[in-house]
């Protein structure tokens, strides 16, 4: 895909941050569309389809976390990237954050030019899950389409955000296997990109709640595996 048909969303309340990271996106050929809070964000969402949503926390009229669980609610919007803009210091944003279903986190105050190459970073997995050649998985009554984006558990079509989507694809390659957190880290976060230590955590327990409890076995001080 070439950047002018890549689309971001930038959604935050102080102008002076829409007008400097939107003009650094909108310069490496990205298109840019911005929005003030997150009940504009929903309606950019649902017109533009963008394909990473840059997403501030503290906002008027509905925060970042409640626009991220709403979006996520939204049909064709499966394989969107959703990275928060969180202050320093602020954990339990990015714990929430995670719950609401966002893929990462970006710490600010940040350099623009930084930025730019943690968006790089962020649309180069979108870039590599697209290119998988294994586009269908089956695992008992589990389907994974990694294609459609889609996950069909005993008939019944479930919609995941996008690093659930892709650390339940990764586990499910090889059931029984025990990949190690830093392994997970690496192949559905990447090393460009830094995550909190219960990231991984935060997102199988969110697995386990939607896939069932019995398809993930925890290691104790090595990692997780699928289960069949």
């Amino acid at each position: 895909m070439k950047k002018k048909d890549i689309k971001i969303l930038l959604v935050d309340d102080e102008a002076d941050i829409l007008e400097i990271v939107g003009y650094n996106l909108s310069s490496e050929g990205y298109q840019v569309i911005t929005a003030e809070n997150g009940l504009k964000a929903i309606d950019k969402v649902k017109k533009h389809k963008p394909h990473l949503i840059i997403l501030d926390v503290m906002m008027p009229e509905m925060d970042g976390i409640e626009a991220c669980e709403k979006i996520r609610e939204l049909p064709d919007v499966g394989d969107t990237i959703i990275t928060f803009l969180t202050a320093r210091g602020e954990d339990y944003s990015q714990v929430a954050g995670f719950d609401a279903g966002a893929d990462d986190y970006i710490t600010k105050p940040i350099k623009p030019k930084v930025l730019v190459s943690k968006v790089k970073a962020l649309l180069r997995r979108l870039k590599e899950t697209n290119d998988s050649s294994d586009s269908i998985l089956k695992i008992g009554n589990l389907v994974i389409n990694r294609e459609e984006y889609k996950v069909i558990n005993e008939g019944q079509e479930i919609v995941l955000p996008r690093k659930e989507f892709e650390l339940l694809s990764l586990l499910a390659t090889k059931p029984g296997k025990v990949f190690k957190r830093d392994e997970i880290l690496d192949k559905v976060w990447g090393n460009e990109v830094i995550v909190g230590g219960r990231t991984i955590d935060v997102h199988i327990r969110k697995l386990r709640e939607k896939i069932g409890d019995k398809s993930f076995k925890t290691v104790k001080g090595v990692g997780y595996k699928f289960v069949d």
